[in-house]
């Protein structure tokens, strides 16, 4: 194949080709961990830090945002899903931003993983709850009470963990911010010139049950509100007289009858239903299924699905900021009217009655399971049955000479049978 060289003109296009092909974003490599992409509020001043904290469910050290005019945040992750991988492509500008369109400062950086880190308010209360549920018992006394201690001895237990606590403290706005959330979940009394707290459980659980309140109010998200509050609610539909309509539809296809004794209105009301065209589908929905409907469901109302939501938002709560054991002391501390200013009694009893009925219609759903199974082993023996003389047959047939078969097919009309010959004369 003959070798063609390119000329000057194509030399130029392939420059001006290349060239047009630049990218207006210079993209540096880096080196070490890959960065991570933080959304922060706009509220935040320039003195807000990321410290580290022990989080107040397990523990374990985390990541937040601590601002001394605006408060605490939290970081939130929202990651992308691993089968769909994703990156950021961040633009940044070095100096003022240019009006004139000069793109030469422009600048991005490429973010590896699509994961978000959103800044949100956590209430303070809940990192210094690990300290203020921590109580030491009274000597000569049988029952474990918690003692009134200043705030500086309370932080100090907060402290002992390698945390950034005691840099947050340092700053007048932050420890005041921590000391009033104190509290309102704590009993104070004044000594001199300084404060005591001891925490309250009924304040504790009052300041959770109103955080669930308001997230309950506001409609929780649609996830949430599937799983927990519609799917909890739903009673089972019991279908007993809908089989009973089934069975009659189909006796009365096979032509099998029941007597009955009926009125001279009642005939006439069914010779006026049977010259009407109606199909079996129609008799089930309207006679079957709608009287079981109204008769055997259970539907709860709107104050036992405000209820529901609440308990959902508090059980959130408490399983997300609060330690196990102090969450499992607040639940049963709802359940307690006396403690709690929140009647759970209704739907306590409604969801007593759903396990109820869920539990009946599991039984029932079993022995129909166990009759219909039962029904068709029946036909699988009488099939099996059938098909074992058929293949008992075949093999008979096969077994016999050729003689024997061919003197079957002998017309034997007007003989004599061989015991005739030896009968007694």
């Amino acid at each position: 194949m003959p070798r063609t060289r390119s000329t000057k003109t194509g030399g130029a296009d392939a420059t001006e080709a290349s060239a047009s092909t630049l990218s207006k974003y210079a993209l540096t490599s880096t080196n070490g961990p890959p960065p991570k992409l933080f959304i922060l509020p706009k509220a935040a001043t320039p003195e807000a830090r990321i410290v580290t904290l022990p989080n107040p469910r397990h523990g374990q050290l985390a990541r937040y945002l601590v601002c001394p005019e605006t408060g605490i945040y939290e970081f939130t992750k929202i990651a992308a899903p691993n089968s769909t991988p994703r990156s950021w492509l961040v633009e940044t500008r070095a100096g003022s931003v240019k009006t004139d369109g000069d793109a030469s400062e422009l600048k991005a950086q490429v973010m590896m993983g699509a994961d978000l880190y959103i800044a949100t308010t956590i209430d303070p209360l809940f990192l210094v709850l690990p300290a203020l549920a921590d109580f030491q018992a009274v000597k000569g006394s049988d029952d474990k009470k918690r003692l009134f201690l200043s705030s500086d001895d309370h932080f100090d237990k907060l402290v002992k963990n390698p945390s950034h606590i005691s840099e947050i403290l340092r700053t007048d706005k932050s420890r005041a911010l921590i000391e009033g959330r104190m509290a309102a979940i704590c009993d104070t009394v004044e000594a001199g010139d300084e404060s005591m707290f001891r925490l309250s459980e009924a304040k504790l659980l009052t300041a959770i049950l109103d955080k669930a309140k308001r997230m309950s109010g506001g409609g929780l998200p649609p996830s949430m509100e599937e799983r927990f509050v519609k799917r909890a609610l739903e009673a089972p539909i019991l279908l007993r007289k809908r089989d009973a309509a089934v069975n009659e539809s189909q006796a009365s296809e096979s032509g099998v009858s029941t007597p009955r004794t009926e009125s001279t209105n009642s005939q006439s009301t069914a010779t006026s239903r049977a010259s009407q065209p109606s199909t079996a589908a129609t008799s089930f929905t309207e006679e079957g299924l709608a009287a079981d409907t109204i008769m055997n469901t259970v539907e709860a109302s709107p104050d036992i699905v405000e209820l529901q939501r609440l308990r959902v938002a508090f059980d959130f709560i408490c399983s997300s900021y609060v330690s196990p054991a102090i969450a499992e002391q607040l639940r049963l501390q709802s359940l307690n009217r006396e403690a709690s200013f929140v009647d759970f009694s209704p739907l306590d009893k409604y969801l007593a009655k759903v396990a109820e009925l869920r539990a009946e219609a599991l039984a029932t759903r079993s022995i129909s399971d166990f009759s219909r199974k039962r029904g068709l082993d029946e036909e699988d023996e009488a099939r099996q049955e059938k098909k074992r003389k058929l293949e008992e047959e075949k093999k008979r047939k096969a077994n016999q000479s050729r003689g024997v078969r061919e003197l079957k097919k002998v017309n034997t009309s007007g003989m004599k049978k061989m015991s005739d010959f030896f009968k007694a004369k």
